[in-house]
């Protein structure tokens, strides 16, 4: 609960900074003076790229959450208890030894989100976010599909 609250308090922070750049945007903008006008566009659109970012990321961390529920309750999340770090992240050559199995229950179920999300966690464990927030993604996308 408490990655949901801080969350929510970075995204409403977030939202307010877009708000005042906007704001500072339109007011450039109004001076009507060329150098003003240009930097009033640029500042108009950082907020709208901002906005599509915080709704990705918004919208990812949603439909991952909402899959591991379901992975949950139907009784598909990997059984393994890992060793943890003091820091409570999973010991990297635990996560290794595993990460295989995953891998290939992927190459043998391409289709499966249910692999791909499990993939993504062993990719997590592993240390690797770039590719644990790709085969969520994939997992995501073939869940969307079905």
């Amino acid at each position: 609960m408490s990655t949901r609250v801080g969350v929510a308090v970075m995204a409403v922070l977030l939202v307010l900074y877009l708000v005042l750049i906007g704001q500072r945007a339109v007011m450039f903008v109004l001076t009507g003076e060329p150098a003003a006008v240009g930097i009033g566009v640029a500042l108009i659109i950082l907020p709208i790229v901002g906005a599509w970012g915080l709704w990705r990321e918004l919208k990812f961390g949603i439909d991952a959450e909402r899959l591991a529920r379901e992975l949950e309750r139907t009784g598909g999340l990997p059984d393994e208890q890992l060793p943890l770090k003091p820091s409570g992240a999973v010991e990297r050559d635990a996560a290794d030894a595993v990460f295989p199995r995953y891998k290939a229950d992927v190459e043998a179920q391409p289709d499966s989100w249910q692999a791909w999300y499990r993939l993504g966690l062993a990719y997590k464990g592993a240390g690797d976010g770039r590719r644990a927030r790709h085969a969520v993604r994939t997992a995501i996308r073939l869940h969307a599909a079905h």
